[in-house]
């Protein structure tokens, strides 16, 4: 009996043993310069190293991030191709997108959270408001003359603004970019659009060289990178508290040896002094799961959260 059950565990043992045995590819489904690319950027590097492989970055933007997922849970499931989701292509895509071709929930295998990322609204340096109250009586005043940017139809950030629109009853016009937070920032920047809600890592730099003015944050408390900000719940808003968490996915079927060593190598990879002061700096906070259990339970807690905001808000894909 022994024997037998040896034979019948051996090929897992030998995966495990021998994984990883050549480079692995992380799917980064957003093009380079947004928050998503930031952060996979600054744990390639230490991942690497403590796997002992090369880990290649490959930017699968297009379709508000439903190309990369899909190119991720139709890959290999041997532990080689890792996706690094967010709130939006894992939690929102699915509510908004009605004929998507796959099902984050049981077509990718939830591995750990990496990062918070708060978001802010921020807006164009020439913008008149310098508040949110004063963004609302522009926007009143204005109905129909104030773009918004957003960094895909359904993104968590074109739904914030979506809550702050059907809280104030404002008439503003929707500009989605192809590509995630890059090309939405660059078109706000460009003077494209005239606000946004992004991730506080796609802009906070860009604030800092003025090319932005920063609004509000949504998180809990004020951001430490911008302390004299203030939130959306001192702005007004008191339910107003979001983030865009980002996590590592492999696709379903790949061996519990090979999740449970990427579980263990990712969460040290995070923890890494160096690797958590850059995301910190970028204006992400880095956040690790307990377990891949644990990290599953809260993906669908959050599917189901936003399928409720996606519903109330009768958010469609442009």
């Amino acid at each position: 009996m022994r024997e037998l059950l040896f034979i019948l565990l051996f090929p897992t043992l030998a995966l495990a043993q021998a994984y990883p045995s050549k480079p692995i590819k992380i799917i980064i489904p957003f093009a380079p310069g947004g928050a998503s690319d930031f952060v996979g950027r600054i744990m390639q590097p230490r991942l690497s190293e403590l796997l002992g492989q090369p880990i290649v970055v490959e930017n699968r933007a297009g379709a508000s991030g439903n190309i990369g997922v899909e190119t991720a849970a139709k890959s290999a499931p041997d532990g080689y191709t890792l996706f690094l989701g967010n709130i939006g292509t894992i939690a929102v895509n699915p509510a908004v997108f009605r004929n998507l071709q796959m099902n984050p929930l049981t077509d990718l295998v939830a591995v750990t959270q990496v990062v918070d990322v708060p978001s802010v609204l921020v807006a164009h340096p020439g913008f008149p408001a310098n508040n949110v109250k004063e963004m609302v009586a522009h926007a009143k005043a204005n109905p129909g003359k104030l773009n918004y940017g957003s960094p895909g139809s359904g993104s968590v950030n074109r739904l914030e603004m979506e809550l702050l629109r059907m809280a104030e009853g404002l008439d503003m016009v929707h500009v989605p970019y192809k590509g995630g937070a890059g090309p939405a920032v660059a078109g706000l920047m460009g003077g494209e659009t005239h606000v946004m809600f992004t991730t506080a890592a796609s802009a906070i730099g860009q604030v800092r060289g003025g090319r932005l003015k920063l609004l509000a944050v949504t998180s809990a408390k004020r951001m430490e990178q911008a302390p004299a900000t203030p939130t959306m719940v001192e702005s007004g808003y008191p339910d107003f508290v979001t983030g865009s968490w980002q996590g590592v996915f492999v696709p379903a079927g790949t061996a519990r040896d090979v999740v449970n060593l990427l579980f263990k190598t990712i969460t040290q990879t995070m923890s890494t002094p160096e690797v958590a002061e850059r995301l910190g700096k970028g204006g992400a906070d880095v956040v690790t799961s307990p377990s891949p259990a644990a990290f599953t339970a809260f993906v669908a807690a959050e599917t189901k959260r936003w399928a409720r905001v996606v519903h109330e808000s009768n958010a469609t894909a442009d």
